[in-house]
């Protein structure tokens, strides 16, 4: 499991106007936004396709971020949630 947000200082930087999801909710990742930010630089220099196609489940939401489960056997993953967008 991939924790990036416990060890950001205070979520510096960061918007305050995250998207509201809620548990379960059926969510990707938004390409634009993930791109440059600091999950993006601590991972694969190619990120797998399916983060940016979902559904990933939404498990957990702790202030700005949200634990991702995908639908393969993959690790979940921590998220900004305002790198999410609604599956649709």
């Amino acid at each position: 499991m991939i924790l990036i947000g416990s060890f950001m200082p205070k979520e510096a930087g960061l918007p305050n106007s995250a998207p509201k999801f809620r548990k379960g909710s059926l969510v990707r990742v938004n390409r634009k936004a993930y791109e440059n930010s600091l999950e993006s630089v601590a991972s694969d220099a190619l990120p797998p396709s399916y983060i940016f196609e979902g559904p990933g489940e939404l498990l957990a939401i702790k202030g700005l971020y949200g634990q991702v489960r995908w639908r393969m056997p993959v690790p979940d993953v921590w998220l900004r949630v305002d790198q999410l967008e609604a599956w649709s």
